[in-house]
């Protein structure tokens, strides 16, 4: 006659119970205090639990409930008043963006109008030397590559 393991099983599945709530639980201090969004699915992927899990303790359930509401309610109280950007500098910043987004432009247009003049300065070349030539083209032969002749300028 075999022995009676059942109470290994119960207690197998009483640790690995324990462990998956203090996982949930750890999840829920970490978020919190992170000032992440408190949500089912935040605690869900972070602990790794499902969410019909969450949904189902109703401990847990109520705490997270609990924090989305306090999250909800106070959004700006997340950074200390003195760590928010003022909004001169914000526009500061704004203004930094924008000149840089316009010296991007103007070296943008300026290497496209090179490249235009190199690419051109090449086929007017090659034109050149395929009637110097006295054939359609020799596509065979060497020629320089846009990105070597803007080297050279």
């Amino acid at each position: 006659m075999r022995a009676d393991n059942s109470q290994h099983i119960v207690d197998a599945a009483r640790r690995r119970s324990e462990y998956t709530r203090s996982r949930a639980i750890q999840a829920l201090r970490e978020l919190d205090a992170a000032g992440e969004p408190v949500t089912f699915e935040a605690v869900a992927k972070r602990a790794p639990v499902s969410r019909s899990w969450l949904y189902g303790q109703p401990d847990l359930r109520t705490e997270v409930e609990r924090l989305r509401a306090l999250h909800r309610r106070a959004p700006s109280d997340q950074l200390p008043a003195g760590q928010r950007a003022s909004e001169a500098s914000l526009l500061r910043r704004l203004e930094a963006a924008n000149s840089r987004v316009r010296q991007l432009a103007e070296e943008n247009r300026r290497l496209r109008a090179q490249l235009a003049r190199v690419l051109g300065d090449q086929r007017a070349d090659r034109m050149t030397t395929d009637r110097v030539r006295g054939h359609g083209g020799d596509h065979r032969r060497a020629r320089t590559t846009p990105a070597r002749a803007l080297k050279g300028s």
